[in-house]
Formats: structure tokens, sequence, C-alpha cells
């Protein structure tokens, strides 16, 4: 299977079902809840995949140049920047667009969230928990130990973002914990099957030496279940957070504190 046939195959039909579907729900006024509201879904998609292709690219080219992992050059177009071949970029793009179409086509029909209290103690937990696990993945990857390299690599990288995304509103993320885990849950089982499929041809090899040789089926390293459960991640709190209108609020409240805090000059007076 050529990389632009994945491509075409396990992203473009999907996607162009979701723009049909998508289009017909502008059509007849289908929007989303109230609470979901508060960026215009399209802006919010777009900045996403933005950031994804700036935050990915410098990692996934150390990826491929430290052999971590490495593609057919017979399965690819030849056109190469950097070290990743252009379809990987195109990846970049059309993974976030396929998980965003999908987690906003689930808004506009999942039951209405409710509540709206704020919950310091379970963002400080969640926040601190994760800040853990990063902290155990940096002690991996310094350790040097070869078959951890990836599983490393994938926690250093995408963890520190979530970490902020759990500080600021992981009771908010609770409060849509419906929409983000279905969301969740079925665009990484489906990413993770057709990624199999694609290492099953050849497509592209996980290098054995530097992951922990831990398989689903037999084909499916875990380190890639990882990387499509941390990027769904990454998008759907940031989509979620970013909508949701109990952000606005708690960013201005936080905003207003900032702006209003006392700057100490380190001097008495009498």
């Amino acid at each position: 299977m050529t990389y632009f046939g994945f491509l075409f195959i396990f992203l473009g039909i999907p996607l162009l079902s979701l723009s049909l579907v998508t289009w017909r729900d502008r059509r007849r006024g289908f929007t989303l809840p109230a609470p979901l509201r508060n960026w215009s879904p399209g802006i919010t998609l777009a900045a996403h995949i933005l950031v994804a292709l700036l935050y990915t690219t410098p990692w996934d080219n150390y990826l491929v140049a430290t052999r971590v992992w490495w593609y057919d050059p017979a399965l690819v177009s030849g056109i190469v920047l950097g070290w990743v071949p252009l379809e990987e970029y195109l990846f970049f793009i059309l993974q976030p667009l396929a998980t965003g179409l999908w987690l906003l086509f689930l808004a506009r029909r999942l039951p209405l969230a409710t509540g709206s209290g704020t919950h310091p103690r379970l963002r400080s937990v969640s926040t601190l928990a994760v800040a853990v696990i990063w902290l155990g993945s940096v002690g991996l990857l310094i350790s040097g130990w070869g078959p951890g390299t990836y599983l490393a690599l994938e926690l250093v990288w995408a963890l520190p973002p979530i970490i902020l995304q759990l500080g600021f509103g992981a009771d908010i993320l609770w409060r849509h914990r419906r929409l983000v885990l279905l969301t969740l849950l079925s665009a990484t089982l489906y990413l993770s099957a057709a990624d199999a499929l694609a290492i099953g041809s050849g497509t592209w090899t996980i290098n054995p030496e530097q992951s922990l040789g831990i398989y689903l089926g037999a084909i499916l390293p875990l380190e890639e279940i990882l990387f499509f459960t941390l990027t769904n991640i990454l998008l759907v709190f940031g989509m979620t957070l970013v909508l949701a209108r109990q952000s606005q609020r708690r960013l201005e409240t936080l905003l207003h504190s900032l702006a209003n805090r006392p700057i100490s000059t380190g001097k008495s007076y009498r």
C-alpha cells in the first residue's frame, strides 16, 4: 500500500463523508449546543491543525532521523522535506481534520452536558498525576534504555501541553466527558486499525530495537496505539476547551486576576 493510497482510503474518504454531513447540517441549521459556542468551530479546528503541524514536525523528523521508524521509499512520492516524506506532513493535517470534524459531528448530536461548577481539586490532581508520568518518561529517556525510546519520546513530547490543558480545564473536560470519551475512543480505534494495515503492508516500519515489543494482533506496536491516543487527546481536549463558554469565563477571570495583582517592589515605607 502506498502512503498516498493509505491517506486516500483511510482519511480522504471519511473526510469527504464528514464534510458532506457538515454541509448538510449547516444547511439545516443544525449547530453546536449553546455551551460549546464560544468560538467558531471552523476557526477552532483550523488553529488546531496549524498547531499540530508546527508542533509535530520537528519531533517526527527526529524520530525518522534516529530510526525510531522508517518508511519504504518505494511506497512514497519521493518528495522529502527534512527527513520526512510529503505524505507524512499531509497526515499531520488530515488526522486532526478528521478527528476534529468527527468531534463536531458528535457534539451536534449528543445530549447536552449539564452543570457548570468549578472543581479545582480535579484540576490539581489530574495535572499532578500527568506531571509525575512526564517526569518518569524524562527519566526513561535519559536512561538510554533502547526498548523504551519510542515510548519515552512520545510521552516527553505530548504530555506538557496535556498538563496545561488539564490544569486549565480538567473539570470542563469532565463536564463534557461523554463527548470527549466517545470521540477519543472511536477515533483512536479507527486510526490504530488503519495503522495496523499500513504496517502489515510495509508502508512504514517501527524499529523493534527502540520499542517495547508489545504488539496487538502480532502487528501493531503498543507505542502506535499510544501515539494515536495522545494526538487525539491533544486535539479533543484543546477543541473542547476552546469551544466551551465556561473556558471563556475562566480565562477572563484569570486575566482579570493577573491584571489586578499588586506588584511588590521589595521595599517598605514607613
